[in-house]
């Protein structure tokens, strides 16, 4: 088992180093299913993983100022409510339930990813990239890829930077400033906090909207400030477990997550020298797959 983690782990974190958005949806199906893990046991397990790699990959975004600390501290903190209960709820839930709602969870990913990727393919995708045109960063060790097509020369030099129409702060600049009701960034705090307890993930694909939504982030400031929200609702999770503790192999945790966190700096690489949208079309196609696999298989033993 121990080998094979290494294999295991690393994949999952090269696809979340490329990829973004999902990469950590993988690892619970992973744990179980390839490392014979209890399913308890697995998103317990994931919580370690998902929160280790955030903080490993946030280290490029907070370099170059794209992650909101104060924000995402206050928006972490107030979704760690969600994430105590979600944690609590998950324990009391049948392990075949529990793996087939999470089937449920993999396919609304991989429809987020898919969205995400037709929004952000820029118009007219396909022709012929401008002259002089080069491919545009994917942001690294993100929690939702950025795709954000050609750069022509003189802006490629400022890709990886917050986008121009950003203010110093990381919010959008529209003609006015953008406002945040406190009970909208609660509901959507919570709502994170939640899905990261119940079912171990990461859920970039939710954090990002919600930090563009709720405190009007532009998109590379939310994928680097979510890093963060998801390492403390990760560490939250882990904390309300400790009364009720699953089994977790400590060996394989500790390759897992350090294969994973190798494989999500490689990733970066990966995502500099390939267009994002093919790869977030590809994985997509691999989350359904994954859902189908573990819907069938959890689906068959509750009936």
């Amino acid at each position: 088992m121990l080998l094979l983690a290494i294999p295991v782990g690393a994949l999952i974190g090269l696809s979340l180093g490329a990829l973004g958005g999902g990469g950590s949806i993988l690892t619970v199906p992973a744990l179980v299913y390839l490392l014979g893990q209890s399913p308890h046991g697995s998103t317990t397990a994931s919580l370690i993983i998902v929160g280790v790699t955030s903080l490993a990959g946030m280290g490029a975004h907070l370099r170059a100022g794209r992650v909101q600390v104060r924000s995402g501290l206050v928006f972490g903190v107030l979704g760690a409510g969600g994430s105590y209960l979600g944690s609590r709820l998950s324990a009391t839930i049948d392990p075949n339930a529990l793996l087939a709602a999470f089937s449920v969870l993999i396919v609304l990913a991989a429809a987020a990813m898919l969205r995400r990727r037709r929004s952000e393919v820029p118009a007219g995708d396909g022709a012929t990239a401008p002259a002089g045109a080069v491919p545009a960063a994917v942001s690294p060790l993100g929690s939702a890829s950025v795709a954000v097509g050609y750069a022509t020369p003189s802006s490629a030099a400022r890709v990886g930077a917050a986008p121009a129409a950003s203010g110093a702060d990381g919010r959008r600049r529209s003609g006015r400033p953008a406002r945040s009701s406190p009970a909208r960034v609660l509901a959507a705090a919570t709502v994170v906090g939640l899905l990261t307890g119940f079912f171990g993930v990461g859920g970039g694909f939710v954090v990002v909207p919600a930090l563009v939504v709720a405190l009007g982030f532009d998109m590379a400031t939310a994928v680097g400030t979510s890093l963060l929200v998801i390492a403390i609702n990760s560490a939250s999770a882990l904390v309300s477990r400790l009364s009720s503790p699953a089994h977790v192999d400590a060996k394989l945790l500790v390759v897992f997550t350090g294969a994973a966190v190798v494989g999500t700096l490689l990733g970066s690489r990966v995502a500099s020298t390939t267009r994002p949208e093919k790869l977030v079309g590809a994985f997509a196609l691999l989350l359904v797959a994954v859902a189908i696999y573990t819907g069938a298989r959890s689906v068959g033993h509750l009936i």
